[in-house]
C-alpha cells in the first residue's frame, strides 16, 4: 500500500476494470502467454476461478489501477507452490503499483498456505519486472531460450524465478 493506493480483494464490481487492464497486457503481447483477450462473458468466471485476486485501487476515487491473480502452480506434491500474474493499467505505470501488488501477493500466498511463489515465464526483455523481482528477493532458477513468442514473430528468452514465502 502507498499513500494513494490500497490493495484489496476484488469485488464483482471490479471485473469490468480488471478485464480492461488484463486485456491491455494480453493485447500488447509482450508479457502474458494468452493471445486471446477475455470476453465480457468470460472475465467474471476467469477471475472467480483463481484462488485469490487482488486489486490496487486509488484511495480517493476507488479506481482500479492494477491487479494480480494467484493460484496453485500445480497439484498434489507440488501444490504448495503458487503462481501469480500482475497487470497494471498503462496510465498508472511508474507509480509503483506493481511493487505493491507483488508485495501483497507474497503476503497473501503465505496466508493462503503456500510456501513458494514461482514465476514460470518472465519475458527476458521485461527489464522493469526483472528488476522489481530481484529487488523484492526473487531468485532466478534459469532461462529457457526462445520460450516466448513475441507479436512480431521473434522468440524471446523466458526466466523462471521463485520466492520462498513469506
Amino acid at each position: 500500500m502507498t499513500d494513494t493506493t490500497i490493495v484489496r480483494a476484488y469485488a464483482t464490481d471490479d471485473v469490468a476494470a480488471m478485464r480492461r487492464i488484463w486485456n491491455e497486457v494480453v493485447e500488447a503481447g509482450d508479457a502474458f502467454p494468452q493471445t486471446v483477450p477475455l470476453s465480457a462473458g468470460d472475465a467474471g468466471d476467469f477471475f472467480a476461478d483463481q484462488t485469490y485476486c487482488g486489486v490496487a485501487a486509488d484511495v480517493k476515487t476507488g479506481e482500479v489501477l492494477g491487479l494480480y491473480i494467484l493460484h496453485p502452480n500445480n497439484v498434489g506434491r507440488v501444490g504448495h507452490i503458487c503462481n501469480t500474474s500482475y497487470a497494471v493499467a498503462s496510465k498508472a505505470r511508474g507509480r509503483h503499483i506493481g511493487r505493491v501488488l507483488v508485495a501483497d501477493s507474497l503476503d497473501k500466498g503465505f496466508a493462503l498456505g503456500f510456501r513458494i511463489l514461482q514465476f514460470n515465464a518472465v519475458v527476458a526483455t521485461n527489464a522493469a519486472a526483472l528488476h522489481l523481482y530481484a529487488e523484492l528477493g526473487f531468485s532466478t532458477v534459469g532461462t529457457i531460450p526462445e520460450g516466448f513468442l513475441m507479436p512480431d514473430g521473434r522468440y524471446e528468452d523466458i526466466v523462471i524465478m521463485y520466492h520462498t514465502l513469506p
